[in-house]
């Protein structure tokens, strides 16, 4: 059957200018009538700096200025990434794999050290990370707490706040008078970079976070109506939106007062399904109602606030079996984002952030007890910023929803009974578009075996199977594909493809087209010609087939690397450049939009930028090894330079200008052995004859804290009521006669692997340990535990005796159950002599370094008097090799410096390696010139290598290392040798700035 003529007009005309390419695209075709209501023409991508911008929805997508925009968007925490050179790194290889959005969550405690100090500088420099969202081009999405949970101490709770009255997550008014002022600090900073103001891109904003508690009481529903209302007359325009718990309908529109203020307000909700699991319906295809996810607000757009990436691990490894997050990636591989990312776009998700893309590092005493140092997540970028296989699939969909705006607005198609197939276990979400007269075929293979199969389609020639030639349809075991009928690659009209659409490009000379699929698979393209055209398979293999009574072109091919078809005439004057690419050749290709055209790089391992002046077009990138270049670029592009430098190029018959040699890979990267090491025995504060007189006297009676002050003791014990919220704390009582003494009680609380130490004038008693979980799943609000020592009989008598106690509490529980948790008291709870209750003096951490922040030390004598600065005078410390057994209870540390010198082309990711014997219980703070990036615990595990972020790491110049080892006395113990390891290298990166690392000499 021969298309229609108004078929084909609305395939290359309206869809065309939906491109928003040069005009002469444009121009090739007048639009169809039953344009879309909101403008097809999408935007390049946001700036920063420009006129203020519009940003509304409908029931479909984000409407920015009128345009629809699905928002394909990754999650990040600045405060995981304590480099703020770094930042733009990870924001540039979202953006060049297919991001358009990225995610924030904004930590209270991390800007905020004491009640009404806000600080916003340094590596807090909120600011910074939004200018550098908008250099990279990409949308923001705000999300400031004032609860966030994000796995952090106290889920981004100050450790101050603990102290506070009031309920938090409520209506109270203490809490919200001290809520309202992080907002007033936060918003005033995120106010600044609204795209509605055209001063940076931030597109969404969210209240609260996974709120799940008084839904229908007056101290939730006034508590949102008051967090809306404040947010708004902080000057914050942009539409707000509250993330739901799972898919329950809580704070769905209309369900708390927003001012009278209509439609600007959306429904989200967080989901992470089980990578063993079948892809939840969530949407069109789902359940439907309240609980249905999507479908609890009709109005609004589908929107996945958060949706699994990968999983967080708790202390002893125990949710991905000791294996770390390398598991947790193998798991929710490429195949995994597939089949469940697509799932939802399926069910009509268009705003869509995957939690998280880039994990990071949960550094000092940030983590919460359920995690470790490590928050790597198994996300697409790992921890040590190395681009991961889990990119490419964004890219492949993030690079079709910017390419094809046909996906942004589809409904379930009416044969909604699942489309049928010929052979196979596959299931079939039929989608179309009201408007454009595109159907979108989304097959998910739910069984570990491969299938084969037919699919009957629509096409603007009436129905059809497809394919047509033989070879049928694959689609891989637990995988999922996309057919597309009914697009337009610009000039030409695609009546149906079951390769997977990627990137179109409408230029001057030609038009491209990029689809992509798995390696082996059997591809079948089907393009309107209106007659015989001119067909050459310049790379790979394809058979091609014309039609005349159809007026059809049917191009056949098994995917292997890149294979390139040339079309030209068939009743359109621009050539047509189609690209199918497997899996392995889509990794090497690069699609960026620029303000004067489309462009498409090939070869590096990474494009950054993009910028054509006139006839030149720089671009910057990575290579992880060396690779080829070759660019697909505007007419008036001759000259092409990369990294900065100009390279030798030719035009190909494809119509591309190729590199004549490779671009080079990165340097290698030699790093040095740790030596010269330094060991000082440490705690001081357990020797009877310490001077403890201007530690803080526990005097206090009464707390706010969730825990109750328990009966008997004279004095409140809880540290966070001294104004000690992070790391290690000491006590000390004096006792004037012990000569019956038997058993010292001693109660504490604190978080997965608490840990407790106890001296009886000078003599260790032992060390007690809290629990460590079993799975992911098994930790509390508060890990309680009670140790109970035997005086030894040789220091009874006459006083005065001392006793002297060392808490580790592993940081305040979060609060997702808005049961004030976060409150829950850390350290002593109670302490008896034979049932007699001690005074007790209290010390922990000092002061607050004004560069690192309150979370990079605790209580430790060494950090108290800076051990652990660069320039500590320790050339008094005796000289160590390494390995070295120590069996003392209590701390010490060792010290070293070394030098790196990485070529400064190169980007090189160096982590720190600790191994040793498991049966040797010992753990070990990690401070790379006066940072604390980790905390190791042999005894426990899983993680044994720790990322060094540069601009923390000098990778040109010297460094400075400390450890703190704390050992619990009842095993050898000691300092294994560290080693420094290479976790990844690319000629290219960003220019890294040194964060500064005061030394001893600032503050002692």
């Amino acid at each position: 059957m021969e298309i229609s003529r108004r078929a084909f007009s609305t395939l290359t005309g309206s869809a065309a200018a939906a491109l928003a390419l040069p005009s002469v695209a444009q121009a090739a075709a007048p639009p169809a009538p039953g344009a879309a209501k909101p403008g097809a023409a999408r935007p390049a991508g946001p700036s920063g700096h420009g006129s203020p911008h519009t940003v509304s929805f409908d029931r479909y997508s984000l409407l920015i200025d009128g345009q629809r925009v699905p928002i394909w968007s990754g999650e990040v925490h600045p405060f995981r990434l304590p480099s703020p050179s770094l930042w733009l790194d990870v924001l540039h290889k979202m953006k060049a794999n297919g991001y358009n959005a990225v995610s924030i969550y904004v930590a209270w405690n991390y800007h905020s050290p004491a009640p009404g100090s806000y600080d916003f500088t340094g590596v807090r420099d909120l600011g910074r990370f939004l200018d550098m969202a908008a250099e990279a081009g990409l949308y923001v999405i705000a999300r400031p707490g004032p609860y966030i949970n994000a796995e952090v101490d106290g889920g981004g709770y100050p450790g101050w706040l603990a102290t506070t009255p009031g309920r938090a997550r409520t209506s109270d008014p203490t809490y919200l008078a001290h809520a309202d002022e992080w907002l007033t600090a936060v918003d005033a900073v995120i106010g600044r970079h609204l795209y509605t103001k055209g001063e940076g891109t931030v597109v969404l904003y969210q209240l609260e976070n996974e709120y799940a508690s008084f839904v229908t009481s007056a101290a939730g529903t006034d508590y949102m109506a008051h967090l809306y209302a404040k947010v708004r007359a902080d000057g914050i325009d942009v539409p707000l939106f509250h993330n739901d718990k799972g898919r329950n309908g809580y704070w769905a529109p209309g369900s708390f007062d927003t001012g009278g203020e209509q439609g600007r307000y959306l429904y989200a909700f967080d989901g992470y399904p089980s990578p063993s699991s079948t892809p939840p319906d969530w949407g069109y295809f789902g359940t439907g109602g309240a609980k249905g996810g999507s479908t609890a607000s009709p109005d609004t757009p589908g929107f996945t606030a958060e949706f699994g990436g990968g999983w967080f691990d708790p202390w002893g490894g125990a949710e991905f079996g000791g294996l770390g997050y390398g598991e947790s990636r193998r798991t929710r591989d490429a195949a995994f984002e597939r089949r469940f990312y697509l799932t939802n776009l399926a069910n009509g998700i268009k705003v869509h952030n995957v939690y998280m893309t880039f994990g990071g590092t949960s550094w000092g005493w940030l983590p919460a007890p359920v995690v470790y140092t490590s928050y790597d997540y198994g996300a697409a970028i790992d921890e040590g910023r190395n681009q991961t296989p889990k990119l490419l699939p964004m890219r492949q969909i993030g690079s079709m929803l910017a390419s094809f705006p046909d996906l942004a607005e589809l409904d379930r198609a009416e044969d909604t009974a699942a489309t049928p197939v010929t052979g196979g276990a596959v299931r079939v979400y039929h989608l179309a578009n009201p408007e454009r007269g595109s159907h979108l075929y989304f097959l998910r293979n739910d069984s570990s075996q491969d299938a084969t199969c037919t699919l009957p389609v629509i096409t603007a020639t009436g129905a059809a199977t497809v394919p047509a030639a033989a070879g049928g349809l694959r689609v891989a075991g637990k995988d999922m594909k996309v057919v597309a009928t009914n697009l337009s690659l610009g000039r030409r009209a695609l009546l149906h493809t079951t390769a997977q659409p990627m990137w179109r490009a409408s230029g001057d000379a030609q038009d491209i087209a990029l689809l992509t699929g798995r390696p082996g698979d059997p591809v079948e393209t089907v393009l309107v010609c209106r007659s015989r055209p001119t067909v050459t398979v310049s790379a790979g293999s394809a058979e091609t087939a014309y039609d005349a009574a159809a007026g059809t072109l049917r191009v056949n091919a098994v995917l292997d690397g890149l294979t390139r078809v040339r079309v030209e005439g068939g009743g359109t004057a621009t050539p047509l450049l189609l690209l199918l690419a497997d899996d392995t050749a889509a990794a090497t290709l690069w699609p960026r939009d620029t303000p004067e055209g489309p462009v498409l790089v090939r070869g590096p391992a990474l494009l950054r930028t993009a910028e054509i002046h006139g006839a030149n077009l720089g671009l910057t990138g990575d290579t992880d090894a060396p690779a080829p270049l070759e660019v697909w670029a505007p007419h008036p592009v001759r000259h092409v330079d990369w990294n900065g430098r100009r390279v030798t190029v030719r035009t190909t018959r494809d119509g591309s200008l190729a590199a004549d040699r490779s671009l080079p890979g990165p340097v290698a990267v030699r790093l040095p052995a740790l030596t010269g090491w330094r060991y000082a025995a440490e705690s001081p504060e357990a020797e009877a004859g310490f001077d403890d007189r201007r530690w803080r006297l526990c005097d206090q009676t009464a707390s706010n804290s969730s825990t109750p002050v328990p009966a008997g003791q004279p004095a409140v014990l809880f540290a966070d009521d001294y104004g000690f919220n992070y790391g290690d704390v000491w006590y000390r009582a004096r006792i004037d006669s012990a000569a019956d003494a038997q058993t010292l009680a001693l109660t504490y609380q604190g978080g997965t692997l608490g840990l407790l130490m106890a001296w009886w004038d000078g003599r260790p008693l032992g060390t007690h340990r809290l629990p460590t979980p079993t799975k992911a799943q098994d930790t509390v609000a508060s890990w309680t535990g009670t140790a109970q020592f035997t005086v030894p009989a040789d220091l009874r008598g006459d006083g005065p005796h001392t006793v002297a106690v060392l808490v580790r509490p592993m940081a305040h529980a979060e609060d997702g159950g808005a049961n004030d948790a976060f409150k829950a008291a850390r350290g002593l709870l109670a302490a008896t002599l034979d049932g007699t209750a001690l005074t007790w003096r209290i010390q922990g951490a000092t002061g607050t370094d004004p560069v690192r922040g309150p979370l990079n030390t605790g209580g430790l004598y060494g950090e108290r008097e800076g051990w652990h600065l660069p320039g500590h005078p320790d050339r008094h410390w005796a000289p160590v090799t390494l390995p070295y057994t120590d069996s003392r209870q209590g701390v010490a540390w060792y010290r070293t410096d070394f030098t790196l010198r990485v070529d400064r082309g190169t980007d090189a990711s160096i982590g720190l390696t600790l191994t040793d014997d498991p049966a040797r219980a010992y753990r070990v703070q990690i401070f790379l010139n006066g940072w604390n990036l980790g905390q190791y615990a042999n005894d426990v595990g899983p993680q044994h290598t720790f990322v060094l972020p540069n601009g923390i790491l000098r990778t040109d110049g010297s460094n400075s290392l400390a450890m703190a080892v704390l050992s619990d006395g009842t095993t050898p113990a000691g300092l294994p040798a560290p080693a420094l390891t290479l976790l990844g290298a690319v000629a290219g990166g960003v220019p890294v700035q040194n964060v500064p690392s005061p030394a001893y000499g600032s503050r002692h």
